[in-house]
């Protein structure tokens, strides 16, 4: 076995966290709380990727409240989750993984009806894409009022994590949600001070990270997903995304999750390989929604072809920028691929549908060497999955699952 190889499968610090390797199951939705609450499914899940030897775990879609969700079965950080998540990350404990909560906030980006306020808000006034068909068609502008309460409940959200027994947290500012909202040129409209050059775009994100930190203290791992590109061309750069990192790593961020994509526009520049929505379209509850999605779903789920290390150009860039950890997300599918992420200076490796097919994936690579590659076959149905009685799963050997 390689000395790349060796490296990423021995133990290694995360900002003062001892892991058993460098290997993290990123944030992938799992699907597994029904009307916000998580299930029994959830905890065996990450149980059970933890049990496979994955040495850090990522629960996906952690909303900081109520009115930062995208849709009902997603779950926000409060007392009422509080013994399911303590069971959760007690049983990856037993398993001797490590356990990661991912905070997030839709922005203007729902189809979810806000508790407190009238409609979705983000950083300038648009269209509600995903809530067009949903009674919520427009997204609102945050006011003053709602940056200092949402700062605010990312600080309680992180402070309840850490309660729990969470190991580590991830900001999401990729993929369009709130943050990422405010970090991208395309998004974020303003005139004021959190609007216009990337400093001001970057305000928000920074002032989080501080209340973030505040609430959990310093040795506490905090890791940001941040989009290397947004994936279309008015949209965040790789240019400004390295001075987005810069400004994240003197903030105090330990670590950055490379990524990207907008899953309002490009949901397919994150994914890669075959476009899900004709398994997606049938799960669609939303009669209207299901037709739009008929219509005109083609254009934001358009496919591009699955590469293995699709994002490591984009990547080798932020890694000539900054001095922090680097975590590769991105098409790593094969043993040869692990190496080369290694050798190019990146300092862990996150997995999502490898993992999703193969939960004891590491076993594999310790046992075959450099000769281990993923059965999956990029056909990305476990996306549509999450819509399935059960949540997430890779479908390679259910071949009925979605027939009804």
């Amino acid at each position: 076995m390689s000395l790349a190889l060796e490296k990423l499968l021995a133990p290694a610090q995360l900002a003062g966290l001892g892991l058993r390797n460098r290997v993290i199951k990123t944030a992938t939705f799992e699907g597994m709380c029904q009307n916000g609450m998580p299930s029994d499914g959830l905890i065996r899940h990450h149980a059970e990727i933890a049990a496979g030897g994955t040495g850090l775990t990522t629960v996906a879609y952690c909303g900081v409240s109520p009115d930062g969700l995208t849709f009902k079965d997603q779950m926000w950080m409060h007392d009422g989750v509080r013994p399911q998540l303590l069971r959760l990350a007690a049983a990856v404990h037993a398993e001797g993984g490590a356990v990661s909560a991912q905070l997030a906030h839709c922005g203007n980006f729902s189809r979810n009806k806000p508790r407190n306020i009238p409609r979705p808000r983000g950083p300038s006034r648009s269209i509600n894409q995903y809530g067009l068909l949903s009674g919520l068609p427009l997204g609102g502008a945050m006011t003053a009022a709602d940056i200092r309460k949402t700062i605010a409940e990312y600080a309680a959200a992180a402070a309840f994590v850490k309660d729990v027994g969470f190991d580590a947290i991830e900001i999401h500012m990729g993929h369009g949600y709130l943050l990422s909202q405010f970090i991208s040129p395309a998004l974020n409209k303003r005139r004021d001070e959190y609007g216009g050059s990337l400093e001001n775009r970057m305000r928000l994100p920074l002032e989080i990270l501080a209340a973030v930190r505040k609430a959990v203290g310093v040795d506490f791992p905090l890791l940001a997903k941040l989009n290397l590109s947004d994936g279309f061309a008015t949209g965040l750069q790789i240019d400004e995304a390295c001075r987005a990192a810069q400004l994240l790593e003197r903030g105090g961020l330990n670590a950055i999750v490379m990524s990207g994509g907008v899953v309002s526009r490009t949901s397919m520049y994150l994914f890669r390989g075959t476009s899900p929505l004709a398994q997606m379209i049938p799960l669609e509850k939303n009669p209207l929604q299901r037709k739009a999605m008929q219509w005109f779903g083609a254009a934001n789920f358009q496919e591009l072809p699955y590469e293995e290390l699709y994002f490591l150009d984009l990547a080798r860039q932020m890694r000539r920028s900054v001095k922090m950890p680097l975590v590769y997300l991105g098409g790593v599918s094969s043993a040869a691929g692990m190496r080369r992420v290694m050798e190019e200076g990146f300092d862990f490796i996150a997995m999502g549908r490898a993992l999703l097919q193969d939960q004891n994936l590491l076993q594999r690579v310790r046992e075959q060497g450099e000769s281990w590659v993923s059965r999956c076959n990029h056909c990305n149905q476990c996306v549509a999955s999450m819509a399935l009685p059960g949540g997430t799963r890779c479908v390679l050997d259910e071949p009925r699952a979605f027939v009804r």
